[in-house]
């Protein structure tokens, strides 16, 4: 299969160039991504699973795309589940397979709808990184969370690439204000031989 968008998707761009190049996309992400053997939101998922006390807690899918990380999700036991996107074609898919609660559009380069506390956890999975958003991010969503809410993440192998994505994390550990609870890198895109590491991190 021809990566097509995959092939443009680790190119630098704006938040409103990210919007359009997933509005594109849309209808043929799933076929894409899964025919690469992309594995991350299952691996995401169950390592979120395996640090929640309790599945039925509200979860936000953040930057859910067409909803294949919220099917991750359920599959992992999660039952309450919103969905966020700023890509309104992907985020019509999502809604469509019926795994959330609720589905909200957001707007590139404003602030995001959250309430700390609001969600037990978030999961950001393949949102931040190289052709993504930038890691300032992952300081915004630790900031949605409240005591004890955990947040899940990956970096593929491009963002690993740039030091200052994990020394952003780092910067979050050492001040105390998030514990590790989980890291580990494996398989992302198997089919490219691509991986990704996966983080689950509590905020204290």
């Amino acid at each position: 299969m021809s990566k097509g968008f995959l092939a443009k998707t680790y190119t630098a761009r704006d938040a409103s160039e990210t919007r359009a190049h997933y509005d594109e996309w849309a209808a043929t992400y799933d076929a894409e991504v899964s025919g690469q053997g992309y594995v991350t939101p299952g691996r995401c998922a169950q390592a979120l699973a395996e640090h929640m006390p309790d599945l039925t807690a509200p979860v936000l899918d953040f930057g859910c795309g067409t909803g294949l990380s919220g099917m991750a999700l359920t599959r992992a036991g999660f039952t309450t589940l919103d969905g966020i996107d700023l890509s309104a074609e992907m985020l019509e898919h999502a809604t469509a397979r019926g795994v959330y609660r609720a589905t909200i559009l957001t707007e590139p380069d404003v602030a995001l709808p959250l309430k700390p506390g609001e969600y037990a956890a978030i999961a950001a999975i393949g949102v931040i990184g190289a052709g993504a958003a930038a890691i300032a991010l992952f300081d915004q969503l630790v900031a949605a969370l409240g005591p004890g809410g955990r947040l899940v993440w990956s970096f593929n192998d491009h963002t690993l690439q740039d030091p200052a994505n994990e020394a952003a994390v780092q910067a979050s550990l050492d001040s105390g204000a998030t514990r590790l609870l989980f890291k580990e890198h494996g398989p992302h895109l198997t089919d490219m031989e691509m991986g990704s590491t996966v983080y689950v991190i509590e905020k204290t």
